[in-house]
């Protein structure tokens, strides 16, 4: 499984971006990672999680898994982020923003 992640906007308006292979993680990270992508209904959510609420200093997401079964993708404004997928994306921010 591949996830391409994207997060822009925010104060300081940096961008982080990266690819990660579940190949490439530890058993227990890949596992952690298929929890996390099961736990949101990922695979379920809307291409596009759009918010009526505006703000500058806002993150916008983009997530996309390639997985054996086809490819999704999710583009969100942080004010649309269900709670149910907060936790995914702390998981993919910490992977690339400590890089």
């Amino acid at each position: 499984m591949r996830i391409i992640f994207e997060r822009t906007g925010g104060f300081a308006g940096r961008k982080i971006q990266g690819t990660v292979e579940s190949s490439s993680l530890s058993e227990r990270q890949a596992n952690r990672l298929r929890e996390l992508l099961d736990e949101s209904t990922f695979f379920s959510l809307p291409e596009k999680l759009a918010s009526r609420r505006k703000g500058a200093d806002r993150f916008f997401y983009k997530i996309t898994v390639e997985s054996e079964t086809g490819i999704h993708t999710v583009e969100a404004a942080e004010a649309a982020v269900p709670p149910h997928l907060h936790e995914l994306l702390d998981w993919l921010t910490r992977s690339f923003f400590l890089k």
